[in-house]
């Protein structure tokens, strides 16, 4: 499909294409259809509570849980973590209110 070629406007915009170019990409497009499911299974209204419970159980069972070492490594990463952040805080907490006691209160 060749493209056709637009001229530009007074004002430097760009013009529409030919009404020909866009019947031919209205053609292409595909017509909406009802959503399907990540399974591809078309959804089917209702359910209610069992069914999601069901579904959410059959989720769960697909989970690669993390093991021991994971977790215990992942918290002490976390600890470490909240511990630089909180000695950082109160340093800059310290610092400041020294600042605005001595230098801009004058006390």
């Amino acid at each position: 499909m060749a493209r056709e070629r637009t001229r530009r406007g007074r004002r430097g915009d760009f013009q529409a294409p030919a009404a020909s170019a866009a019947r031919t990409r209205a053609r292409q497009v595909k017509p909406a259809t009802q959503p399907k499911s990540q399974a591809g299974v078309r959804r089917e209204r209702g359910g209610g509570l069992r069914t999601f419970s069901g579904e959410s159980w059959g989720e769960l069972k697909k989970v690669d849980w993390p093991g021991r070492r994971q977790i215990v490594s992942a918290t002490i990463v976390v600890i470490i973590a909240v511990a630089i952040v909180g000695a950082y805080l109160y340093v800059a907490d310290y610092v400041f209110q020294r600042l605005v006691r001595d230098v801009l209160l004058g006390f």
